[in-house]
């Protein structure tokens, strides 16, 4: 039997606190909750899920190239505050041509003003934000459809 096409979910700084931090901005799921909930969903739609957490910028440039040289069907991509900031992501997902999809649990756009820019945005080929939890499961089906 062939192996399963693979959805990397990487997960950037503090989102191994979800649950604990800021409640009513991202909700009380953790991050194991929201994995739970992406591995049964992949399973029904024939998919395997490979996902990640990190709080350093590295990593998540490193898992991104990652994806791409093992084929990924899509990338699921929450960089936490490197939305924002890092020119590095930006770069590395405009490096690959595996699809990453950008997540966020709240809407930026109700937020900050400096939050209102996302590089990973400007890269990506699409983003899904605001609908807590459901933002992930939102984004895997769109994934699925690619």
């Amino acid at each position: 039997m062939a192996d399963k096409p693979v959805v990397y979910v990487l997960n950037g700084p503090n989102l191994n606190m979800l649950g604990l931090r800021e409640p009513e901005i991202y909700g009380s799921d953790t991050l194991d909750d929201i994995a739970g909930r992406l591995e049964d969903q992949a399973r029904e739609l024939g998919l395997e899920i490979d996902m990640r957490q990190s709080n350093h910028e590295g990593h998540l440039v490193d898992w991104i190239q990652e994806a791409n040289a093992r084929q990924a069907k899509a990338v699921l991509l929450n960089a936490g505050a490197y939305t924002h900031t890092s020119v590095a992501v930006h770069d590395a997902i405009k490096g690959v041509s595996v699809p990453v999809i950008e997540v966020h649990l709240s809407n930026p756009h109700r937020r900050e003003a400096f939050r209102h820019i996302s590089l990973v945005g400007q890269a990506a080929k699409g983003t899904i934000a605001g609908f807590g939890a459901l933002s992930y499961t939102l984004a895997l089906d769109a994934a699925a459809k690619l």
